[in-house]
């Protein structure tokens, strides 16, 4: 299950998940960001019940961004007990993902 987390409900289901969470900062008028979506939406699914996996609109949700520091989207973050373990940046390969979420989960 892939969640849509919004400065309403990070706190509850990012900052205080008993589970990792990986964070992908997004937008929809970006091409990168597009093309990253089925790989993402494979991991939630492998990942389910061990990882969290959800996105930030980063045009709705620009205080969440700014709290990131995002500069460029796509933008990931893999979150551990409230804090920010890892973060990547760009059109990445599943794999490189994998063996992230694989180290952590």
């Amino acid at each position: 299950m892939e969640y849509s987390f919004t400065a309403e409900n990070f706190e509850q289901e990012v900052l205080n998940s008993d589970i990792p969470v990986l964070i992908d900062f997004y937008a929809d008028w970006c091409g990168p960001c597009r093309s990253m979506l089925p790989i993402v939406e494979s991991l939630a699914q492998k990942y389910e019940g061990r990882v969290k996996v959800g996105k930030v609109n980063s045009d709705e949700q620009q205080e969440l961004a700014k709290a990131f520091n995002v500069m460029s989207i796509p933008s990931f973050f893999i979150v551990k007990d409230g804090k920010v373990i890892d973060n990547l940046v760009g059109r990445l390969p599943q794999e490189m993902l994998e063996q992230k979420l694989d180290a952590i989960a």
